[in-house]
């Protein structure tokens, strides 16, 4: 498994819309399985899950995208998990890093 988090002051609608555009573009292979968009009061939630194939692991990967806030802040979660082709313990975790590293990127390219 492999994770990151990061928050920013920016609209959670906007960075939601803008990530997911990112990830979608970050690989041929790539779909999104599921989204669910939570609103409460001021206080929006996204989750989106991906799953992509991993040329360097010969396997599947997903990662969930958990996106919290309002109109002046977002808190971002991204966990990808697979990937492993070990029975009792992850020896391969090159997709699931390779497929964070879509949402990293995304969210440091963002301008907000």
């Amino acid at each position: 498994m492999a994770k990151y988090v990061k928050t920013l002051k920016t609209d959670v609608n906007r960075l939601a819309s803008y990530v997911e555009n990112a990830v979608m573009r970050g690989s041929n292979t790539v779909s999104l399985e599921e989204k669910e968009v939570t609103k409460m009061e001021d206080m929006n939630c996204y989750v989106l899950a991906f799953e992509r194939y991993s040329y360097t692991g010969g396997n599947r990967v997903s990662m969930t995208v958990t996106l919290v806030g309002n109109q002046d802040i977002a808190h971002v979660i991204g966990v990808a998990t697979g990937g492993s082709q070990a029975v009792l313990f992850k020896i391969n975790t090159w997709g699931e890093d390779a497929f964070l590293d879509t949402l990293r990127d995304a969210v440091a390219r963002y301008q907000g």
